[in-house]
């Protein structure tokens, strides 16, 4: 069963219904993308039972929608029970956009201003955190169809644009243009936008940074190992004569 991904659009945030069929549609858009996202999902069953990710997207977004309309406590509460069953925690604040995927999941903190783009791709470990403790929007903003790696923190107020791509282990604390990838601590842009778009489950395919300075450093090394052969080899001639 493979369902295709509806085209990027040029908004950045999630949209958040606020009726009660708001819940229901981005859940069944979180079912089905489940199937496209992962090769290991083979049936419904294990899917709507064994995919904790999915379980805290159905939490939250009653959570959210609790939480839109002022009522106190319960939103948490429901909060909490989801981060006791899958390992989770979503901040029921936290605005999260239809057909997201959070894979396997356990360790992934997403607070409460953050918002979190259609179709976008959570690994284990994320962290979509604030800093300080200043009041208002203080959590990432991330734009539709982006990947966040195993691992990796997105810290602060700040956007990532549509289509952007943070390798596993990253701590991102800029904003970062749509179509982008960044990788290291801090996160650096290593790659701009590009016409041939990459797979979401392609993070093999990510550039090395650290490889290719290493790379730059052996080739320049080597020519200065050559060049002083070279000077050796012309001092010795000279003194010969």
């Amino acid at each position: 069963m493979q369902q295709t991904l509806n085209p990027i659009r040029n908004s950045n945030t999630a949209k958040t219904p606020d009726s009660a069929n708001g819940i229901f549609e981005p859940l069944w858009s979180d079912f089905r993308i489940i199937f496209e996202r992962d090769p290991a999902a083979r049936n419904w069953l294990e899917v709507l039972f064994c995919y904790p990710g999915f379980h805290a997207l159905c939490l939250h977004r009653l959570a959210h929608w609790l939480y839109r309309r002022k009522i106190a406590f319960f939103p948490r509460l429901l909060s909490h029970v989801g981060r006791f069953l899958t390992g989770i925690e979503i901040h029921p604040g936290a605005e999260i956009g239809k057909g997201v995927f959070i894979d396997h999941g356990m360790g992934v903190v997403i607070g409460e201003t953050a918002i979190v783009g259609n179709y976008s791709l959570i690994y284990q470990g994320v962290t979509l955190g604030g800093t300080g403790k200043e009041t208002g929007k203080r959590h990432p903003t991330l734009g539709e169809n982006v990947v966040v790696g195993a691992g990796a923190k997105v810290l602060g107020n700040i956007s990532i644009g549509a289509g952007a791509r943070i390798g596993a282990g990253s701590v991102v604390l800029r904003d970062v243009p749509s179509d982008c990838t960044v990788v290291g601590i801090p996160g650096r842009n290593i790659s701009h936008k590009q016409n041939k778009r990459l797979s979401p489950l392609e993070h093999g395919k990510l550039p090395d940074v650290e490889a290719t300075v290493i790379r730059s450093l052996l080739e320049r090394i080597e020519q200065l190992e050559q060049q002083v052969q070279i000077l050796k080899n012309q001092q010795s001639k000279v003194n010969s004569q």
